[in-house]
């Protein structure tokens, strides 16, 4: 699980920060990722 803020319709990230996926495997596999937004 991973929560991020977002601000103005752009993720918050710091200058050094950022989402990376990748998968450590010989031979690649279907993931799903789901994405859950909250707002106020």
């Amino acid at each position: 699980q991973l929560l991020v803020p977002v601000s103005g319709g752009r993720l918050t990230l710091g200058t050094w920060q950022g989402i990376y996926v990748w998968e450590h495997r010989l031979h690649g596999h279907v993931r799903e990722i789901v994405v859950q937004i909250v707002g106020e």
